[in-house]
């Protein structure tokens, strides 16, 4: 058997360079259009771009099968292509042998000898299904019900309570001819429901003013009825926003604001997959008196005019630094997986973007988040809800409370050294 990589496609499926091009459009948006033109995949933690690869049987439609009847590729559609779903797919299934089953297995999207072995031991059991397939909106985890019924007690608190940040959203844009468009969303318009991908981030800190913020932030995704967490940092570092030295950009960096969101999958700066927002933009408040911090003072000033849309959902390295200039961002060296359980990621998480490409290091516990959202989104599903909150926001829950983070973050974030 050979080698399987992205891009690898079985004999005779696709024939002519329009088929190669119409089949990369629809991965291919939001500033990466010319990899289509190019005719290639971008194979992100390699750094690395790939080009259709023809083989000589059916070895892709075989792989699909089988992530797809053992519980890892649900929504991926069976076409014989080694595309993006696929290498997400097999990146989970490496992940679960992995960190689930404890044996020793490259996480790196590639079907190699390794991964074929595993997959023949898998394949032997014809019962042997992955616990992520036992799982779905209609079946959910309790820990899933818990969090559900958080957001919607969240939703109907906000309803009937004024809070100073909400209060502007909701105001937001009606001054304007024919108001303003926004993918932050009203309290009213919040949605929770379980057939969506939903994503938590909790902030902590944000009035204490720090020029190079930690990443000390949780975020949840609820996702087929499962939970799994990660963490990293929901507020901006100035010394990513704004160049000292070369006095470029912005020292009045951007804070995302707390509410919902209405995210997309897509690509950040063109190189490595990332959550966008969804086509109007998103609402922030700034620092406006070079505080480094979201205080009381800029929540006066208010909102900023225009939706902004570059306040991404992305990587963070593996965790030490926060490569943060508004976006939301997420470590890969460890996370809580849907038995809530502390997995380490750390032997094989990059520090960051210069230690990717040779194909020892990767983006790790985020890949597992992205894998995740690629691979088990319901069909017709486009799009990610992101909602912000605070961590004091966690009292409204019994199963919760204040001390939740502290706790979780001892579980499964180990210092960086």
């Amino acid at each position: 058997m050979s080698t399987l990589t992205l891009g690898s496609f079985d004999v005779g499926r696709i024939k002519t360079a329009e088929d190669r091009k119409a089949y990369l459009r629809q991965y291919h948006k939001g500033g990466i259009e010319d990899l289509t033109e190019k005719m290639v995949f971008n194979d992100d933690d390699l750094k690395k771009n790939r080009e259709f690869t023809e083989l000589t049987g059916n070895e892709v439609t075989q792989l699909q099968e089988f992530l797809f009847h053992k519980g890892f590729m649900p929504r991926g559609v069976i076409d014989g292509v080694f595309d993006y779903v696929t290498q997400a797919a097999v990146r989970l299934f490496q992940e679960y042998v992995r960190s689930v089953e404890g044996l020793k297995i490259d996480v790196d999207g590639i079907v190699g000898s390794g991964t074929m072995k595993h997959m023949e031991r898998w394949g032997a059991d014809a019962e042997k299904v992955s616990d992520w397939k036992k799982w779905s909106s209609d079946n959910p985890t309790p820990e899933y019900t818990q969090w559900l019924a958080l957001l919607n007690k969240a939703k109907s608190y906000y309803k009937v309570n004024s809070n100073p940040i909400l209060d502007q959203v909701k105001q937001f844009g009606k001054d304007s001819a024919g108001g303003k468009e926004t993918d932050t969303r009203k309290v009213d318009d919040w949605d929770f429901d379980p057939k969506q991908v939903h994503l938590i981030g909790i902030r902590r800190g944000q009035n204490l003013g720090s020029s190079a913020r930690e990443s000390d932030d949780l975020f949840v995704l609820l996702i087929k009825g499962m939970v799994f967490k990660f963490w990293g940092s929901t507020d901006p570092s100035q010394a990513m926003a704004y160049n000292a030295k070369n006095k470029k950009g912005r020292f009045d960096e951007a804070f995302l604001v707390e509410g919902q969101h209405k995210y997309k999958f897509g690509w950040h700066n063109s190189v490595y997959r990332a959550l966008k927002p969804y086509g109007k933009g998103v609402l922030v408040f700034r620092d406006r008196n070079d505080d480094n911090a979201l205080t009381e003072a800029d929540l006066e000033v208010g909102l900023d005019p225009e939706p902004n849309h570059t306040i991404n959902i992305h990587w963070s390295g593996i965790g030490k630094t926060n490569f943060s200039a508004g976006c939301q961002v997420i470590a890969g060296q460890s996370y809580i997986n849907h038995k809530d359980e502390g997995v380490d990621c750390a032997s094989f998480a990059a520090y960051g973007d210069g230690q990717l490409g040779n194909g020892k290091f990767t983006k790790a516990a985020y890949n597992v988040l992205a894998d995740l959202i690629v691979s088990y989104s319901e069909p017709g599903i486009d799009c990610i809800y992101y909602t912000l909150g605070r961590e004091k926001s966690l009292d409204i829950d019994a199963n919760f409370g204040k001390k939740y983070i502290t706790n979780a973050f001892l579980k499964f974030k180990p210092k960086l050294q």
